[in-house]
């Protein structure tokens, strides 16, 4: 029964993962707010009806969308502001790895460019609270450096901000110069790492 139980289980989490993956192909040509449940699961081979049990909507779709692709960066973003380096060493490091995701990951970059500011509310929210976590998640890591010493929580909250701002700018830049020729993306990696400096030595004369 258990055995059963257990093909079953992993069935559905087969199809609910090819309607998530349908729906990202389908929305590298469209907006959520127009994608139609029917056009998902006829990509998908499968009836109407299948796809609620799985998603209660499209905006439940697209809900999961954001937590598959901003999910697993939590530890990314934590490596890019760890305090073992020096700021430039973390610039750098920054720069490679937004890069390295936008290759891996075009469209989940894209549909979260897009829906950023989109038309489905749930999914904007689940968009804001994921890069809230970031930027708890990154104060919690830059007030573990000598340089915080005297910042405020709120302060460095904004700082927080500013960095995972800049980052997620950073992955729409690469993202526009992902067909472009090499030169072209070093420019776009010049030019993230030029704001990234920026931010940083505001961040060490803040206290002035």
């Amino acid at each position: 029964m258990s055995h059963t139980f257990g093909i079953r289980q992993a069935q559905k989490q087969k199809t609910r993962q090819a309607l998530m993956d349908a729906a990202l192909v389908l929305l590298e040509e469209q907006s959520l707010s127009s994608l139609g449940l029917r056009e998902v699961t006829r990509a998908v081979g499968v009836a109407p009806t299948a796809f609620y049990r799985h998603f209660r909507s499209t905006a439940d779709l697209g809900v999961a969308l954001v937590e598959e692709a901003l999910g697993s960066l939590h530890p990314m973003i934590r490596t890019t502001v760890t305090t073992a380096d020096t700021s430039e060493e973390r610039i750098v490091r920054a720069v490679e790895l937004i890069d390295g995701h936008v290759n891996a990951y075009p469209a989940h970059v894209r549909f979260i460019a897009r829906e950023r500011h989109g038309g489905v509310q749930p999914v904007r929210e689940a968009i804001r609270d994921q890069l809230a976590r970031f930027a708890e998640e990154v104060r919690t890591e830059l007030a573990k450096d000598a340089a915080a010493d005297g910042w405020s929580g709120d302060d460095l909250l904004m700082l927080s901000h500013l960095y995972v701002d800049q980052m997620l700018i950073t992955a729409s830049l690469f993202l526009e110069a992902l067909e472009a020729s090499p030169d072209d993306r070093e420019r776009v990696g010049r030019l993230a790492a030029r704001r990234l400096r920026l931010i940083s030595i505001g961040r060490h004369h803040w206290l002035d």
